[in-house]
């Protein structure tokens, strides 16, 4: 694992599986949304018990993706993540791909839902965001370092948003702000049988 510049490479089959947990995901995400969150505000917006969400969140905190956040008074123990952004990092393990591809299979079906759901929201109208918001593809011929280059100029993009704007902290959001999931799936598709 190594941290830089807010973004956390991990390899680990064993960090990567106790992320996997569809559970574990969803605590992770609300902990980054909030800023900070404690097992019992976590358990009520999930709809799951206090000690089970106290359990998944010591269990991310077992391997780095949520830490102890400082608490108002010694009575309640808020939690926040430790980085804004993930990049897997498997190298040659099996297993870790095995739990990279459940990741990457659980972001897409959230990405998803949550395109449903701003459907819905933007069926509705009026909403500034409907002109710059939802799909937007891309069919184009690359070589593995145009994909590095690729890859290297949106996290250049991204980055210093990220940064401007961390997470949780209300003060540095200006007036407006949504948070947004900016999801981006690159993937090879096998070629027709003329190369096309």
């Amino acid at each position: 694992m190594s941290l830089e510049s807010g973004r956390r490479k991990i390899g680990d089959p064993t960090a990567l599986r106790a992320l996997t947990h569809p559970l574990r995901i969803k605590l992770h995400a609300l902990v980054g949304r909030e800023g900070t969150v404690t097992a019992a505000e976590a358990a009520r917006q999930l709809g799951v018990s206090q000690a089970l969400a106290s359990h998944h969140l010591r269990q991310l905190a077992k391997y780095g993706f949520v830490e102890p956040a400082d608490a108002g008074d010694n009575r309640e123990r808020p939690w926040r993540v430790t980085a804004t952004s993930y990049q897997w990092d498997p190298g040659d393990s099996g297993e870790a791909w095995e739990q990279v591809d459940l990741l990457e299979r659980f972001m897409v079906e959230r990405a998803a839902a949550q395109l449903a759901d701003w459907q819905q929201r933007r069926a509705e109208g009026g909403s500034p965001w409907a002109q710059h918001t939802g799909i937007s593809q891309n069919l184009v011929y690359l070589t593995p370092d145009e994909m590095a280059d690729l890859a290297r100029a949106w996290d250049e993009l991204i980055t210093p948003l990220v940064r401007r704007r961390p997470l949780g902290d209300a003060a540095a959001r200006p007036a407006g702000a949504l948070p947004v999931d900016v999801t981006l799936i690159a993937v090879p598709v096998e070629p027709t049988a003329t190369g096309g």
